[in-house]
């Protein structure tokens, strides 16, 4: 069995000067772009659950795209980044 501890680090971290933990991607931001891909692509939250985070990203700024595209105004377009 492989223990976490026997990953190699990254030169300088990932943390900004802090030593060891994880930063977790925020869980309001997390939901925010489940419910914009759901109400726009009607994809179930098990569908949304599935998707790796910057897989995730990409289709809301793909969505995005479109409503700004279609709307053609920028004020009025919804946009998620």
């Amino acid at each position: 069995m492989w223990d976490w501890r026997d990953i190699p680090r990254r030169e300088g971290g990932l943390s900004r000067g802090l030593t060891g933990g994880v930063t977790l991607y925020p869980q309001d931001r997390l939901y925010q772009e489940m419910a914009f891909l759901a109400y726009y692509l009607h994809w179930s939250g098990e569908e949304l659950m599935a998707l790796d985070h910057w897989e995730r990203r990409r289709w809301c700024r793909e969505v995005s795209a479109i409503n700004k595209k279609l709307s053609g105004d920028d004020k009025k377009s919804v946009e998620f980044r």
